[in-house]
């Protein structure tokens, strides 16, 4: 497996699409529910195979991603060979990760409590591996509006 099994709730939310899947095999609805009752190690690798292959459509779609935390914010701009990176530091005492703590950021972002660093890099892997780990560590598929933003301000 590539990637990760989609949980529970993905399966459900892409409900048609692996019916869609599973008849491109021509594995029908009865079908199915005896190859998870009779065969269920084929039911898991038919499973995972979907699960790769949605990873991979998000993947290579995605754009920005962003990572929060308390005291900090990555934000990644992902294109086809390079990844570039804003890092931003806050020093005062407040969370990014309530609301006071954003606004507060985005109203103040060239106090002298506000760190800037930036950097761009070739994946050292394949592209949506390294977009899937850090989708894995926390990161989040964003607009890319918060990247623009501060982009513009750093450059």
């Amino acid at each position: 497996m590539k990637y990760r099994q989609l949980t529970k709730e993905q399966f459900e939310s892409l409900h048609a699409e692996f019916a869609q899947f599973l008849a491109t095999q021509s594995i029908d609805v009865n079908e199915w529910n005896q190859i998870k009752e009779e065969k269920p190690h084929v039911a898991e690798e038919e499973m995972n195979i979907f699960s790769d292959m949605v990873w991979d459509d998000v993947l290579t779609k995605t754009q920005y991603l962003e990572h929060f935390s308390k005291q900090s914010i990555n934000l990644f701009k992902c294109e086809e060979k390079t990844i570039h990176r804003i890092y931003i530091k806050v020093t005062k005492e407040l969370s990014l990760l309530e609301k006071e703590g954003y606004e507060w950021l985005l109203k103040n972002p060239t106090d002298d409590l506000v760190d800037y660093f930036t950097g761009s890099k070739k994946y050292n892997t394949e592209r949506n591996a390294e977009l899937f780990d850090l989708i894995e560590k926390g990161s989040t598929i964003s607009k890319g509006k918060l990247y623009e933003y501060f982009y513009k301000l750093t450059s």
